[in-house]
């Protein structure tokens, strides 16, 4: 870390649903996209300042559909102003280059998984001839990726990539740690994440880390406390603790905030987050 980044605003990022929790689960999960809009819109008024989404059909059961992408965007640009619209291309929702058919729309972000690794019950398969058209797809249509990176194989890539030309700008990297059978959530392994990206990409590159079920809290702490950006949200964890259901995303967005106000950083507007990313301004002018 640096002493310049650790003044930098904190980004939170909101995972607002995903493709495995259901209300079975959380009964806040926000499923159609009406909840989803709801939901993040609650989360945009209390400091999150990128929306990480996927989209369920109408059983529920997660989707790559456009036509469902199309609405839940335009729902978010006009109920949340000058949000980061990041959509998933995760390996869930749909098969081959269905994950990314959704990117024509042109979101600010997408998650980009450039390796593949082991889930808990399946192996997240990532080859590298989709892994390179999804990132000439975001090339194509201007979508800034952010890597998801499960392992340090990853970041790795995506400096390689980033030196042939796939990846446009400067990645914004983010560590997951957590998932069952991948990588654990290890202070050691965190800091040396810390060290791998500022080394490739530059001391002053911004990244992100997202923890998942009860990581989330810890790594949104080391990540504040280290000088990057957070990630929670329903998708990684549907719990305030072992025994409090999360009431709603935004609940999960305001213990980020607590964290950010008790360690002296300030919260990422969505224009100061817009800024530290790359990305353009937001075309509504009360953003």
């Amino acid at each position: 870390m640096t002493d310049a980044s650790l003044m930098d605003p904190c980004i939170i990022c909101v995972a607002i649903t995903g493709s495995v929790p259901s209300k079975a689960d959380n009964p806040a999960v926000p499923i159609t996209v009406t909840e989803q809009i709801e939901s993040t819109h609650e989360a945009f008024e209390a400091g999150a300042s990128i929306a990480h989404c996927h989209v369920r059909d109408d059983d529920g059961k997660p989707t790559s559909d456009p036509d469902r992408f199309a609405r839940l965007q335009e729902g978010l640009r006009r109920h949340c102003p000058g949000m980061i619209i990041q959509f998933s291309t995760g390996g869930r929702s749909g098969a081959g280059r269905a994950r990314g058919g959704m990117l024509r729309l042109r979101p600010d972000m997408a998650s980009l998984s450039v390796g593949s690794n082991n889930f808990p019950t399946r192996v997240y398969e990532n080859p590298p001839d989709l892994v390179d058209w999804l990132a000439a797809e975001m090339v194509e249509y201007r979508v800034k990726p952010e890597i998801e990176a499960f392992d340090l194989s990853h970041i790795l890539q995506a400096h390689r990539m980033w030196q042939a030309g796939q990846i446009a700008a400067t990645p914004y990297v983010q560590f997951v740690m957590g998932v069952k059978n991948a990588m654990p959530a290890d202070r050691e392994v965190f800091d040396f994440y810390i060290r791998t990206v500022q080394r490739l990409f530059g001391a002053d590159v911004p990244w992100c880390a997202a923890g998942i079920g009860a990581s989330q809290i810890v790594l949104n702490e080391w990540s504040v406390t280290s000088g990057g950006h957070a990630r929670t949200g329903l998708e990684d964890n549907v719990r305030l603790d072992r025994t409090t259901l999360a009431p709603s995303n935004a609940a999960l967005v305001r213990r980020v905030a607590h964290l950010c106000d008790r360690h002296g950083r300030a919260i990422a507007t969505p224009a100061e987050a817009r800024e530290i990313l790359g990305l353009a301004p937001s075309d509504d002018p009360s953003a």
